[in-house]
């Protein structure tokens, strides 16, 4: 069983990213490629506390923070449409986590995006990259794999 600040090992169902909101859409009439990151981070906080890096996580005075991105575009979405993600650990180690995001029309099924990213563990007083603890890297280890990164890696 788990709990807000414990990770869970089932598969993710896709996160609800809500609709494409008409402040989102570009003079093309489609949404503009700041939102798509928006969308991707909200993403990123729907699969936090399946990760344990929820309020437990901050409470040991540890974030996360985003060190590098990528996006890919593939179908464009509109205003009002809705929007879902799918999220997988691609690789990890003692201080990094790389994540891909998928990003769906909720209702169709279709992919209308994608997005790799590179965290950071950070001590948050310190303001320095850190160690994840044990149980945090155990849930990236059991959480769904995806295939190899297309862009990032958790070293350059």
């Amino acid at each position: 069983m788990s709990g807000p600040d414990q990770p869970s090992l089932e598969k993710p169902s896709p996160a609800d990213i809500g609709v494409v909101r008409p402040e989102w859409v570009d003079h093309y009439g489609h949404m503009n490629l700041a939102y798509y990151v928006v969308a991707f981070d909200l993403a990123t906080d729907a699969l936090w506390p399946g990760l344990g890096l929820g309020p437990a996580f901050r409470a040991q005075g540890l974030g996360t923070f985003a060190a590098e991105n990528w996006v890919a575009y593939k179908r464009e979405v509109t205003e009002g449409m809705p929007l879902a993600a799918r999220s997988e650990v691609l690789a990890h180690d003692a201080k990094r986590l790389l994540l891909r995001h998928r990003l769906f029309h909720a209702a169709e099924g279709w992919e209308s995006a994608e997005c790799e990213l590179l965290f950071l563990c950070v001590d948050l007083e310190r303001r320095k990259v850190a160690e994840w603890p044990a149980v945090v890297r155990a849930a990236f280890a059991a959480a769904p794999a995806g295939p190899p990164p297309q862009r990032l890696a958790l070293r350059r």
